[in-house]
C-alpha cells in the first residue's frame, strides 16, 4: 500500500467523524460535560496507579512515615489534575476573558490552600517520627515539636495568603506597609506578650525541663511540670494548687531541676545525732538496715551511712538513699524517721536535744526570812 493510499484512508475516517464534531461544536455544554467527565475518569486511574507504585516502593522500607505521606499525597494529586482538567473543559464554552481569569483564579486559590494543608500535614507526620526517634536532648523532641509545628502553619499560611493574593493580582505592596505598620503598634502595646512568647520559644528549644519534671524556683515554688506553653508554664505543687507563671519569669530566674540529671532518682538526705557514748558501728549498721528493707529505697545507688561531725551535744550522722522520683520523697522521709525512732528507742540509743538545766544557788526571798 502507498503512502497516498495511507492518508486517503485516514482522511475517509476522520471523514466519517465528521458530523460527531459538527454535533460537539453546535453543543459546547455537552462538550464541557464529556470532557469533565473524562477528565475525573482519567484522573481517578492515574491517582490508583500512582498509589499503587508509591505503596509498592514504600513497602520495601522499614519506616511507617512513608505510608502517610502517600495516603496524604493523593489527594491533592486527585484534585489538581481534575481541576485542570475543568479548565481545559472550560475552552469550548468560549467565555469571556474576564470570566477565564476569574476561573483561573478561583481554580489557582483551591489548589494553593490543598498543597497547604497537605504541607502541613506532612511536615507534622516528619515532626512526629523525628520526635519519637529522638532523645530528650536533641532540638526537635516530643517538647519542642509543637513550636515547630507553629511555625510551619505561620509560614505556610503567610505564603498561601501572598499566592491566593497573587493569583487574583491583587497588588501587595499596600498590604505589606499596613502590616507593617500594624506590627509596629502591637509590638509596642504587647511587649510583655511577646516577651513571653519569645522565652517560650526559648525554653522549648532549649529545654531545661520537660513536663513532669519536678522543679524549684529561686522565689520558692515547687512543683512538678504539667504544661509548658508558648505564654506561661504551669505547676502543680503537692498542695494540688496549679500555679501558672510566665515564661518571662521562667527565662530569667534560677531553676533546680529535681529529675534532671543522668536518671530522675532523688537523694534523701537524713541528719541524725546520736548521744556521746553511742556504739558508732551499730548505729551505722542500723540505719543501713533500715533503709535497705524498705521498698521505696532505691538498690542503686545502694543506702550509704556518713559521720559527719563531732557536735556540741551529739554525734552527727547523715544516712543518704535514694528513691525513684522526688515526688515520693516526703512518704519516704517520713516512713524512715518513724522507722529510725522506733528502732532507736527499741536499741536504747539515745537522741539527744537541746536542753538547759537550771540551778539555784540562793532562794530570792530567803535574806527577807532570816530577819
Amino acid at each position: 500500500m502507498s503512502v497516498d493510499s495511507n492518508k486517503s484512508f485516514i482522511s475517509d475516517a476522520f471523514s466519517m467523524l465528521d458530523p460527531v464534531f459538527e454535533f460537539f461544536s453546535d453543543y459546547p455544554i455537552s462538550v464541557f460535560f464529556v470532557v469533565v467527565i473524562l477528565s475525573f475518569m482519567l484522573t481517578k486511574i492515574v491517582t490508583m496507579i500512582m498509589t499503587v507504585l508509591i505503596t509498592q516502593l514504600t513497602s520495601r522500607t522499614k519506616v511507617e512515615w512513608d505510608d502517610k505521606v502517600n495516603i496524604l499525597l493523593s489527594r491533592p494529586v486527585f484534585w489538581t489534575l481534575f481541576l485542570l482538567g475543568v479548565l481545559l473543559a472550560v475552552v469550548p464554552l468560549k467565555l469571556s476573558q474576564n470570566s477565564i481569569e476569574i476561573m483561573e483564579s478561583m481554580v489557582a486559590s483551591i489548589l494553593i490552600m490543598l498543597w497547604s494543608v497537605f504541607v502541613i500535614r506532612l511536615t507534622a507526620v516528619i515532626l512526629d517520627e523525628i520526635s519519637r526517634n529522638t532523645d530528650k536532648h536533641s532540638f526537635i523532641s516530643i517538647q519542642t515539636k509543637p513550636l515547630f509545628q507553629n511555625l510551619v502553619y505561620i509560614f505556610v499560611f503567610v505564603i498561601a495568603v501572598y499566592l491566593v493574593f497573587i493569583s487574583w493580582k491583587i497588588d501587595m505592596t499596600a498590604w505589606l506597609a499596613s502590616a507593617g505598620i500594624v506590627g509596629i503598634a502591637i509590638g509596642f502595646a504587647a511587649k510583655d506578650t511577646l516577651a513571653n512568647l519569645f522565652s517560650g520559644v526559648f525554653i522549648l528549644a532549649d529545654s531545661p525541663y520537660k513536663i513532669g519534671d519536678y522543679v524549684v524556683l529561686d522565689s520558692g515554688e515547687r512543683g512538678k511540670v504539667t504544661h509548658i506553653g508558648i505564654r506561661s508554664t504551669r505547676l502543680l505543687t503537692r498542695g494540688d494548687v496549679e500555679i501558672t507563671i510566665p515564661n518571662a519569669v521562667m527565662g530569667n530566674t534560677r531553676i533546680s531541676n529535681e529529675s534532671g540529671g543522668p536518671y530522675e532518682k532523688y537523694r534523701l538526705k537524713i541528719k541524725i545525732g546520736v548521744a556521746y557514748g553511742s556504739d558508732i558501728d551499730q548505729v551505722k549498721q542500723l540505719l543501713l538496715s533500715i533503709a535497705i528493707n524498705e521498698n521505696e529505697v532505691c538498690e542503686v545507688p545502694e543506702p550509704r551511712v556518713r559521720f559527719r561531725a563531732f557536735g556540741d551535744s551529739s554525734l552527727d550522722i547523715d544516712l543518704l538513699c535514694w528513691v525513684e522520683t522526688p515526688e515520693i520523697r516526703g512518704r519516704v522521709l517520713d516512713i524512715l524517721n518513724t522507722a529510725i525512732y522506733k528502732c532507736f528507742n527499741a536499741e536504747g540509743i539515745e537522741i539527744p536535744y537541746s536542753k538547759q538545766d537550771l540551778y539555784i544557788k540562793e532562794m530570792p526571798g530567803s535574806k527577807f526570812n532570816d530577819r
